[in-house]
């Protein structure tokens, strides 16, 4: 549902469905709260409040995490192992044989302090 199925390396989804959601800025903050970020200085904790409150926005818009196409990642100081916590988390969010087409970006900071990534991503529902 949502994306067509792909190859190991694709450059790109078809989107099936009949219309695109767009979310953007979600990061590590509860969605009942403004400040502080949750885990602050934790890469993992916030990578992990990230796609819960993906999840969640998503669900309000009647999706879910499979009808998401496409995922835009903003990483503060990002290395590799950052990259290795990110992914490990997002594994276990999006599926591993069907994942959306995703941009990793390394930025030097992101709109408030504290915060260390932000994810935004389109959906696909029917």
């Amino acid at each position: 549902r949502g994306r067509r199925a792909r190859r190991a390396r694709q450059h790109g989804t078809e989107p099936v469905g009949r219309a695109r959601v767009f979310f953007t800025a979600e990061v590590a903050q509860r969605l009942t709260e403004q400040r502080p970020p949750v885990g602050v200085g934790d890469l993992r904790a916030q990578t992990t409040q990230v796609f819960e409150n993906v999840k969640a926005a998503l669900a309000a818009a009647g999706a879910t995490l499979s009808d998401v196409v496409k995922q835009n990642t903003y990483i503060v100081n990002l290395n590799a192992e950052a990259l290795s916590v990110i992914r490990e988390v997002r594994g276990q969010y999006f599926p591993a044989e069907n994942p959306p087409a995703s941009t990793l970006v390394g930025v030097t900071a992101l709109a408030f302090a504290d915060l260390l990534i932000e994810v935004e991503v389109i959906a696909v529902v029917d």
